[in-house]
């Protein structure tokens, strides 16, 4: 394998060369995929050698297959196509390779099979043929779907097709059948790209054909329009933004790449299409430009070229050089997009196999900005230090803080403990995929807290709990207390994997670093402050960090705006024209996030948050008086408006930042790297380490008070009943060793979340809660409102609460918004059927 070197302005991929295919002159139009981890590469056409169309060269189609086991490996022919056949589509399914369509020298071709590679030789399967012939259409494999569009039906068409194909294959084989969902709104065409984003199929270039009449010549139209078809969608088809210029035949599919982008290779841009003839072997070839397509943005870029190397040589021994090919298949082989072949410039083949391999750029971390952190990080462990050395080395000091918090600082640790990672990396990157609609589920802890505050804080102090879940044991048994709690701990234990995950997300965007090396060293640090400092170090760091996360977020606001000619004016106008504010769904689904789903959803969210979490009320109790406990709540309540609007803000000002300058983003990000990303890339020295410095610091915190909180009520709610009659000492013990081993969990859980690759973190985050925090929200709820609820009936509503949710989950028949509304009316109204029907004294 032959490598090239790598030109600084392209970053983003590295390029190398496969082995040759086994031609002296090699093909274009070949079909192409991977059969059981080998590369194949079947049929396609040339002139011979030394031959081109305009010093008599006849072309010939093949049908041979040839077979690339390993990288480092030798060509073999394997077996041959069932006739010469060139210019139809193939793509990769499964253990197969299906080609459909395309031509030989007389004839179109509406075959469609499936080529397997096994013990050496090619096995094929029939599948169902195409309405009519077609050649020259591109298509793409999306989950068990074939889609085809454009081509043309015969060698001697005058137009082009405007067909839109689609074949399910899992369907059983009987069942099979083209079905055509309508066609594009935008001119018929052959040689287009095809591509594949979110389930969205996109169509990209390609050339409209037709003839005058009483004219003999064949013109050709070079498209840079672009659409994309969501299936299912009402919608259907929608324009996107034309590219900058033609990319007719360039290797399809598109390469799909992280979460919002799509990658295009060179094509014809017909600069030299009516030059072809008379320029003949001085052509100099076709463009060899990379177009980078930012689904979220509508925008296009470059990124930087196909890797190309022309000799002095060139016009005359071409094979010798390195081009840009199109009439290729793109395939993707082993996590590497492997162009084989094709064509290089108007009757030219080449027989290289061009790979390249995506590579994460470092960001942009400097060393002043590392000094930045080093500094904040010795701040925030002196804290730690200091407030240790003062903690009383019982459980009370351990949980409870000797319940001398002040209430301004137990608010804005509650604050904080919501704040953290999730807050400053998951809801930018919403607004900046989305708009503003899932700001009303924030917003509606103004809402719940009076409802806290009257209600259930009360209950919380009078009792003098440890454990909020020590009051289902007084409200009913110990029984449904055990129930409530290890809820509560499979919930936090969820939630604490995805607070160790953001922040190494964080880390290896901006620095480079391995994502398991920063989920490793996190869930370390993080352990060990966890284990020493307890419940007060927890709410005097996190006191400290809101101001600076506040601060970092509405100074990054203001520098983004400041980066723009017009400003904040400039910001809020571009927004509005493309409905990036956008605060609710007007209609009447459940299955998506509208008006009365967020507001329902949002507001059981908040109250499961607020109401039934060890890591909020326990903040409650750290308070001296119950009055200084209501302070704390309407603190949070209040804070929580100006910093849902400051980050919601920062994720539109990404937006409108990034579709002006969307070469700057990473074509290999995920969603949520966006702001990270842009702190580190685009931030000046010293304010990226001070926003990255304060955010890590206030996740820490936030990751140690759920530690703090889980081992709470392991020791309080599990150690204490089993052995009652330990001594605190022993308990104190055990919570700090409870605090080790959720270190190591959290640690398991984060790098499972890394090989997950969701979309969205946020909504994950959202879903965990209304599995988990639904029922447990449920029992409190019936506690507190329905005297009549016994035990066996609460204990009866929450099981069936889960089995439904988890049913409503799997067939996603409402939004997931609703899983805490559904999982409260379910438990009690279940609790409440059960109780009534069977009741106890």
């Amino acid at each position: 394998m032959t490598g090239f070197g790598n030109d600084s302005t392209k970053p983003y991929l590295q390029w190398a060369q496969l082995p040759a295919i086994p031609d002296e002159v090699g093909y274009a139009g070949s079909f192409a995929g991977v059969s059981n981890g080998a590369l194949l590469v079947a049929g396609g056409s040339n002139f011979g050698k030394g031959g081109t169309p305009w010093n008599g060269g006849n072309k010939t189609w093949y049908d041979k297959i040839f077979v690339l086991e390993q990288a480092n490996g030798q060509w073999k022919e394997a077996g041959r196509l069932p006739h010469p056949l060139a210019y139809g589509v193939s793509c990769t399914w499964q253990d197969g390779v299906i080609i459909a369509g395309g031509s030989d020298a007389s004839r179109h071709y509406s075959d469609v099979l499936i080529l397997r590679y096994k013990n050496g030789v090619i096995e094929t399967e029939n599948l169902p043929s195409l309405p009519t012939p077609i050649a020259n259409a591109c298509g793409i494999m999306i989950g068990s779907k074939l889609y085809i569009a454009g081509g043309t039906k015969e060698p001697t068409a005058t137009q082009a097709e405007k067909n839109f194909w689609v074949l399910d294959l899992a369907l059983p084989a009987a069942q099979r059948s083209w079905a055509s969902p309508g066609a594009w709104p935008g001119a018929a065409r052959m040689l287009a790209v095809a591509g594949t984003q979110e389930g969205a199929f996109y169509l990209f270039s390609g050339a409209a054909i037709e003839k005058q009449p009483g004219d003999s010549i064949l013109h050709r139209t070079f498209l840079k329009d672009a659409y994309k078809y969501v299936p299912g969608k009402s919608a259907g088809w929608q324009r996107i933004a034309d590219l900058p210029q033609p990319v007719t035949a360039a290797p399809s599919p598109a390469f799909t790449t992280g979460q919002t982008h799509l990658l295009l290779f060179g094509g014809d841009n017909g600069n030299y299409f009516d030059q072809n003839a008379a320029l003949q072997q001085k052509h100099p070839g076709f463009s060899s430009a990379v177009w980078m397509y930012n689904s979220i943005t509508n925008s296009w870029s470059t990124i930087g070229d196909v890797n190309t190397e022309k000799l002095a040589d060139a016009e005359s021994n071409p094979n010798a050089s390195t081009w840009a090919p199109v009439t290729t298949t793109t395939v993707i082989w082993n996590g590497n997009l492997v162009l084989p072949g094709g064509e290089v410039r108007p009757g030219t083949r080449t027989n290289r196999v061009l790979m390249a391999t995506p590579i994460q750029p470092p960001g942009g971390f400097r060393l002043f900005d590392w000094t930045i952190v080093g500094i904040y990080f010795i701040l925030v462990i002196a804290i730690s230090v200091i407030v240790s050395r003062n903690m009383q080395r019982t459980t009370s000091g351990f949980f409870l803080g000797g319940g001398k918090i002040p209430w301004w600082a137990a608010g804005l640790s509650i604050f904080g403990s919501k704040l953290s990672a999730l807050t400053f990396i998951a809801i930018p990157a919403k607004a900046y995929a989305t708009d503003w609609v899932y700001l009303l589920n924030n917003v509606m802890i103004v809402v719940v807290a009076p409802i806290v505050v009257y209600f259930y804080l009360p209950y919380f102090r009078k009792l003098k709990l440890t454990s909020v879940y020590e009051y289902l044991n007084i409200r009913f048994n110990r029984q449904v207390k055990w129930l409530g709690s290890l809820t509560f701990v499979l919930f936090q234990v969820s939630r604490l994997g995805i607070v160790i995950y953001l922040p190494a997300l964080v880390l290896s965007a901006v620095t480079g670093i391995d994502i398991f090396l920063c989920i490793v060293g996190t869930s370390i640090i993080t352990t060990a402050y966890s284990v020493s400092g307890g419940i007060e170090a927890v709410v005097w760091t996190e006191v400290m960090q809101v101001g600076v996360l506040l601060g970092g977020a509405l100074a990054t606001l203001f520098f983004i705006a400041n980066s723009m000619n017009g400003g904040f004016g400039q910001l809020f106008n571009e927004a509005m024209q493309h409905d990036k504010f956008r605060l609710a769904i007007t209609d009447w689904t459940i299955t998506e996030p509208v008006l009365w789903v967020v507001f329902v959803g949002g507001f059981l969210t908040q109250l499961v948050t607020y109401s039934s979490d060890q890591v909020v009320v326990q903040r409650y109790l750290t308070t001296s008086t119950e009055k200084e406990a209501k302070k704390s709540i309407y603190t949070n309540a209040i804070l929580v408006i100006p910093a849902s609007l400051i980050f919601f803000s920062v994720g539109t000002a990404l937006w409108v930042y990034y579709k002006h300058h969307p070469a700057a983003l990473n074509p290999h990000g995920r969603t949520d790297d966006v702001f990270p990303w842009y702190i580190s890339n685009q931030l000046p020295s010293g304010l990226a380490g001070l926003v990255i410095a304060g955010l890590f610091a206030a996740t820490m915190s936030t990751i140690s008070s759920s530690m703090n909180s889980i081992a709470t009520v392991i020791t309080t709610d599990f150690y204490q009943s089993v052995k009652p009659a330990s001594t605190d000492k022993q308990r104190f013990v055990f919570a700090r060793w409870t605090t080790v081993v959720l270190g190591a969990l959290g640690c398991l859980i984060a790098i499972y979340m890394v090989y997950l690759r969701n979309a969205s973190i946020w909504d994950q985050y959202i879903k965990i809660i209304g599995l988990f925090g639904g029922c447990l929200a449920g029992m409190f709820v019936a506690g507190i409102f329905f005297p009549r609820i016994h035990s066996a009936g609460i204990i009866i509503g929450f099981i069936v609460s889960a089995i439904c949710l988890y049913f409503i989950q799997a067939a996603g028949v409402i939004n997931f918004f609703l899983y805490p509304a559904a999982a409260v009316l379910i438990c009690v109204l279940v609790a409440y059927i059960a109780s009534v029907i069977r009741p106890v004294k």
